[in-house]
């Protein structure tokens, strides 16, 4: 079964569900749609492609007599219903809640007047005068080539790699963009053509071919920022919202690296530890449950580590113990146990980068000095694993008493600084990349 989460965000979502008979189907429908979620140009795409986008979810969504419901727009651009209505009204359509317009009058151009009514631009009509467009309605080549080696160009771009757009060049955007063919004939462009230009794909935030992931990943894991979630679990206010494990999920297969686990005990009978917002209504979710879906969907969208930020309050041995087991056996091999051969976790040794990294899970949690005792601290928690679990393999660290903390391996601890319960990756970054 293949089941599509989705939805306007990350919190009110729906599920659809297929079935296939064969398991090598299943696969093949899931790996397509990975690659079209996973898009990264589709993600940026443009202003333009992005409303062209709106418009055509518009024309098919349409009552049985095959019209287009008003209020169907008002909850695309539910920001101001006022502004719709007025924008419906110079527009010369209909703007009654229960009021429907035709197909066929529905088109791009009523469309695109729609949305200069309810979002104008003048500050676009500011700069197309100034550079020539005073007394004539357009630009010209020279003009429009002007504009995009003087206005837009960055001057510190060396000249030989990125030498400025020639008339030519400009000549082919205008034929693009200008919605009146004797106009981009004469080399001529209309506001809106420029506009339409300003909106489309060679203005984009990012330029498409930085998409594609090329930043060296042969780094310390410190030298990046990492892109993390804070108080993962909480699907609304930190006060009085609910947490899910579906939230997990839902930002790991969004490409999140570094994942929020408040740990508490659990009070019920089988003394099972949760994850929760302390001292708050907030409501509470098993410990485990987020463990098995943190290893279902850790990979699916980046190769590169995953990093669980522990904030440990589990007082009880016994469920520390547990806590420990269930990492150890959900995520398996996937585990980071034992510091890499090539970077101990020793003094001046750098930390290995996200490509050596790559598919394993790392457990960054507070671990507090304790005194060297007897021992009976480390005994103690290594009998509760042993009445817990059979496996008597796992590998613990007793916190001082009081603390409460779990480590998996004193190593995992040392991650970004023993005595912190946070780390700020890239505090010291010099490679300005994401992962």
């Amino acid at each position: 079964m293949v089941t599509v989460v989705y939805g306007p965000d990350l919190v009110n979502i729906s599920y659809l569900n297929f079935m296939a008979f064969q398991e090598d189907v299943a696969k093949e429908w899931t790996d397509a749609l990975f690659s079209l979620a996973t898009n990264l140009l589709a993600q940026n795409r443009s202003r333009d492609t992005l409303l062209h986008k709106v418009y055509t979810k518009l024309k098919l969504q349409t009552n049985q007599d095959t019209r287009i419901p008003v209020k169907n727009i008002f909850r695309m651009f539910s920001a101001d219903r006022k502004r719709v209505e007025t924008a419906l009204d110079a527009c010369g359509l209909p703007s009654g809640r229960n009021d429907s317009i035709p197909q066929e009058n529905f088109t791009t151009e009523v469309f695109q007047a729609f949305l200069n009514s309810i979002c104008p631009r003048p500050e676009l009509d500011v700069i197309f005068s100034e550079y020539g467009a005073k007394d004539i309605p357009y630009l010209t080549v020279d003009q429009m080539t002007e504009f995009i080696n003087s206005k837009q160009r960055d001057p510190r771009l060396n000249e030989i790699l990125y030498p400025p757009v020639k008339p030519e060049q400009v000549q082919q955007l205008i034929e693009k963009y200008e919605p009146n063919a004797t106009h981009a004939k004469r080399g001529h462009i209309s506001i809106d053509g420029f506009k339409k230009y300003l909106s489309g794909d060679e203005n984009g935030v990012i330029p498409p071919e930085k998409l594609d992931l090329s930043e060296d990943m042969t780094q310390p894991l410190s030298h990046y920022f990492i892109n993390s979630s804070h108080n993962t679990y909480l699907t609304a206010g930190q006060l009085a919202g609910n947490s899910s494990v579906e939230m997990y999920r839902q930002v790991l297969l969004a490409g999140c690296r570094c994942v929020e686990l408040d740990c508490w005990k659990g009070r019920s009978t089988e003394e099972e530890p949760v994850i929760t917002h302390g001292f708050t209504m907030t409501t509470e979710i098993c410990f485990k449950e987020v463990i098995e879906a943190i290893a279902e969907c850790a990979f699916k969208t980046s190769p590169y580590p995953v990093i669980l930020s522990f904030e440990n309050h589990v007082d009880s041995l016994k469920q520390q113990a547990k806590m420990a087991e269930y990492c150890r056996s959900i995520f398996g091999d996937a585990l980071l146990m034992e510091d890499l051969e090539k970077y101990p976790l020793e003094a001046g040794v750098p930390l290995p980068s996200p490509h050596d990294m790559m598919g394993k899970i790392l457990i960054k949690n507070k671990k507090k000095g304790h005194k060297p005792t007897d021992g009976s601290a480390k005994k103690k928690l290594s009998e509760q694993a042993s009445n817990t679990h059979s496996d008597s393999s796992s590998v613990f660290e007793p916190s001082s008493p009081g603390a409460g903390m779990l480590t998996l391996g004193s190593q995992l601890t040392a991650i970004g600084g023993q005595q912190s319960n946070r780390i700020s990756f890239g505090e010291h970054a010099r490679t300005a990349a994401m992962f």
